[in-house]
């Protein structure tokens, strides 16, 4: 664990700015949908078991991640990059608008009521959402290292600028009333407590507009981004999976006069870059074409590249970045990739469904406040990452073992529902709001930091980060949605369960 706080100095704060824009146009939609549900309950067949539902929808549009990587290693020149971009912010921005018109429709379903356009619109948003992340962060691996935490901020923000404004709104916001009921048949009164729901401040069509709105300033952000020579050059060349003298595991590239060789790496040396008599080398990775070398090697004069020797008692040069990139062996890059599957399994799969499962039996504000919060603290997990980087595997590891704890007694919550241990006091309420603070900084941190580490080795591992993101996402959400829909382990708090 180390401190960067001069990461976040050496950026463009107009660019900086921007790119939390795009970022924001990642997720803002279907948290959007996520944080008005206390809304969408009141008026649609599904009740509170609308959040699985809505989260194995999500985990369906993950055939959008799939054909975007099948792309991307079809068309290895990625130059269709910045029409995908714009194809999938254009669809989101569509649906919200026409979620805006047509999200109270019902149609029956296997002879149940279900609320079809909301669904189907939804898995619209999901496809864009989804694909985001195979998309956007190789898109970022275009920008100085720096800028990668302001696109997480931006993400973070897409999930908390919408449970703002729907506090603004007043979703959820109740009053528990005693109401009498008369039975003819016996003559006989009795008292129930029941909800009343406050009139929200704007309606649900409204907060469709913000949403559209919202996507529309990430689409104009990206193309600010991408058109104007002021935001370019931000940009960096950076070495990708198809560079040529790329170092290999435990080893770098030296020169020897006209021929290369590796030399054994040592992490107490530091790597500098020399250029002996100006001589330029060409690693042919595809060793079975020998006879294509010489062609390949005047074809490419052009292209320099510079030896990595070592050289005590000197300073670190910059490499087109600020720093060297970090050399993974293969089992700790799969290693991470497995810490980014679970993580992303238990925050985006697994907890968003059992929200109102592990805080409802708390009450309506506990629901609330706990949602909000937790919005809240992923961006500040990103913005913390600007200043505090944790790159050590053991630091990485420690901290999804303390999130997977958190996770876990989370579900203990929503498996107990609804009366768990302190379920009536204002100490199970302060611990589960807490808990879900914790593990949402957590989890969020650890994705940041090994995004941070992947950064360095390309848009081709970033890609890998987002194409098993989704994959553990749907694994936490398919799960999730039997236990909760067939199985039917969990049971809903009534909103005045208190």
């Amino acid at each position: 664990m180390g401190t960067d706080a001069f990461q976040c100095k050496e950026v463009n704060i107009i660019v900086y700015l921007l790119v939390v824009l795009f970022g924001i146009g990642s997720w803002v939609d279907i948290n959007g949908m996520f944080v008005e549900i206390p809304v969408f309950v009141q008026h649609l067949p599904e009740g509170w078991k609308l959040p699985s539902y809505l989260s194995i929808i999500t985990q369906m549009a993950n055939i959008g991640p799939i054909f975007i990587t099948v792309m991307y290693i079809v068309f290895k020149k990625h130059m269709w990059e910045r029409v995908a971009v714009y194809t999938v912010l254009c669809t989101g921005a569509a649906s919200c608008l026409f979620l805006s018109f047509f999200w109270k429709e019902t149609t029956i379903i296997a002879g149940e009521l279900h609320s079809t356009a909301l669904l189907v619109l939804h898995f619209f948003l999901s496809l864009t959402d989804c694909t985001t992340s195979v998309l956007f962060l190789p898109f970022m691996a275009t920008f100085k290292r720096q800028y990668m935490t302001s696109y997480f901020i931006g993400e973070g923000l897409s999930g908390l600028i919408p449970s703002v404004v729907a506090l603004g709104q007043g979703v959820g916001q109740l009053t528990c009333k005693n109401v009498s009921i008369y039975n003819k048949t016996d003559n006989s009164t009795s008292f129930s407590v029941q909800p009343e729901y406050h009139s929200i401040r704007f309606t649900v069509e409204e907060f469709f507009y913000f949403l559209f709105t919202m996507l529309v300033i990430s689409i104009l952000s990206f193309t600010i981004l991408n058109y104007t020579s002021y935001c370019k050059k931000e940009k960096v060349k950076h070495y990708d999976d198809s560079r040529k003298c790329e170092p290999m595991n435990g080893f770098e590239l030296a020169s020897d006069q006209n021929t290369s060789k590796l030399l054994p790496a040592n992490d107490s040396d530091e790597l500098v870059i020399s250029s002996e008599q100006d001589s330029t080398c060409q690693y042919d990775q595809d060793s079975t074409r020998q006879h294509e070398q010489d062609s390949t090697r005047q074809h490419e004069q052009d292209s320099t590249c510079q030896y990595l020797t070592k050289k005590p008692n000197s300073q670190s040069v910059e490499i087109t970045e600020n720093i060297l990139p970090e050399i993974l062996t293969r089992g700790i890059f799969t290693y991470y990739l497995v810490i980014i599957a679970w993580v992303n399994c238990l925050s985006n799969g697994t907890l968003p469904a059992l929200q109102s499962y592990s805080t409802l039996p708390n009450g309506n504000e506990a629901y609330h406040l706990a949602a909000t919060m937790a919005k809240i603290s992923n961006p500040v997990a990103c913005f913390v990452s600007c200043f505090i980087t944790v790159k050590f595997r053991n630091a990485i590891s420690v901290l999804t073992f303390f999130g997977t704890a958190l996770a876990g007694y989370i579900i203990y919550l929503a498996v107990e529902s609804p009366n768990p241990a302190f379920d009536d006091t204002t100490v199970g309420t302060g611990v589960v709001v807490t808990v879900w603070v914790l593990v949402t900084f957590l989890l969020t941190f650890v994705k940041v930091s090994i995004a941070g580490v992947f950064r360095a080795e390309g848009k081709r591992a970033l890609l890998w980060i987002g194409g098993i993101s989704q994959v553990g996402s749907a694994t936490g959400a398919v799960i999730t949605f039997v236990f909760v829909n067939v199985f039917e382990l969990f049971e809903s708090a009534p909103p005045c369960h208190l």
